[in-house]
């Protein structure tokens, strides 16, 4: 029996959930089921009475609020153990047409895809600012160098995630999920495509994007704390070639002045390209050093998975008997 589990993060969104709900489908072609999943984290309004209101099946509550990315990977957890084949998200602000829904698993109902990302018609929207949409494309083009993949809306939060994936995810991040999650799935070689997906029209102001200059920095944060965590000899081999680039022109440099029989000593320059070539080699050594790490760190996500299987298959063998 194949089931579709829609969950919706939310942080005080009694004004829109019921919104959101009401336009959720109870039936999508290629699912046998569709049902609900609302995560309350730590909502101190009538968030929680709404989604009971409206049929909710799951309901994972906080107590306190965690964000986004926690509430994301509790959802997760939950749809994993309610016998979700697919899983999609979405925003309580009701921001993504639930009719795309269908056309959103498509590829996973297809097995051309394990992971699905609704791409948003960015350069139509009009409640985001010309600086927004040069971010929202210069962040999704960095993700996609970073993570090899080819998702043109890195940000948005209306996607759709087999079971296999889910169990194989892991979010790090306690401000979101978005960028980590393609770029961690790029990098475990997860499939991972997008298609276009429509908006309605903005029900309030994004809660995430406070600022874009901290937008913006945490994002970075985010983007380079998963490239040192996947792909550590690469991030430390780039990033020590600067000074050793640097150190080893300027001893080019000592080298012509001192064959062209200058005066001078030109020491202080002599002294920094040391410095610079050494700093080059030791961040390559870390580099080797973390690479040597990322192996125990595959090891662990390896015991994991089994643990994950095997605690799921032997709850799914329960509940049968």
């Amino acid at each position: 029996m194949k089931k579709l589990i829609i969950q919706i993060p939310c942080y005080n969104e009694e004004a829109t959930l019921g919104i959101t709900l009401s336009a959720l489908p109870r039936q999508v072609p290629g699912m046998d089921s569709v049902e609900w999943l609302v995560i309350d984290d730590g909502s101190t309004d009538g968030t929680v009475q709404v989604a009971r209101e409206h049929g909710v099946e799951h309901l994972v509550h906080f107590p306190r609020r965690q964000g986004l990315a926690r509430a994301f990977m509790a959802g997760l957890e939950a749809s994993l153990r309610a016998g979700a084949e697919v899983i999609v998200n979405t925003d309580a602000d009701n921001q993504y047409c639930a009719e795309d829904i269908p056309k959103l698993i498509q590829p996973i109902l297809a097995k051309k895809a394990e992971i699905v990302i609704g791409q948003r018609p960015i350069e139509e929207m009009q409640h985001f600012s010309r600086s927004k949409k040069f971010l929202q494309r210069l962040g999704s083009w960095v993700v996609r160098i970073v993570s090899g993949t080819d998702i043109a809306d890195a940000p948005s939060g209306f996607r759709a995630i087999s079971r296999e994936a889910a169990i194989r995810l892991n979010v790090f991040s306690d401000y979101t999920y978005t960028l980590e999650m393609i770029i961690q799935a790029g990098l475990k070689g997860m499939a991972i495509t997008s298609v276009p997906v429509r908006v309605n029209p903005t029900t309030r102001p994004s809660r995430l994007v406070k600022s874009i200059p901290s937008y913006v920095q945490r994002s970075l944060f985010t983007i380079l704390r998963i490239f040192m965590t996947y792909q550590p000899l690469r991030f430390f081999t780039i990033l020590g070639s600067i000074p050793l680039a640097t150190g080893f022109l300027l001893d080019l440099r000592w080298l012509a002045l001192f064959l062209s029989g200058t005066p001078r000593t030109h020491l202080p320059s002599l002294i920094l390209a040391s410095i610079l070539v050494l700093v080059g080699f030791q961040i390559w050594i870390f580099g080797l050093m973390a690479d040597l790490m990322s192996v125990n760190r595959k090891l662990l996500e390896e015991i994991q998975l089994k643990v994950r299987q095997a605690e799921l298959d032997r709850q799914g063998s329960s509940e049968s008997s």
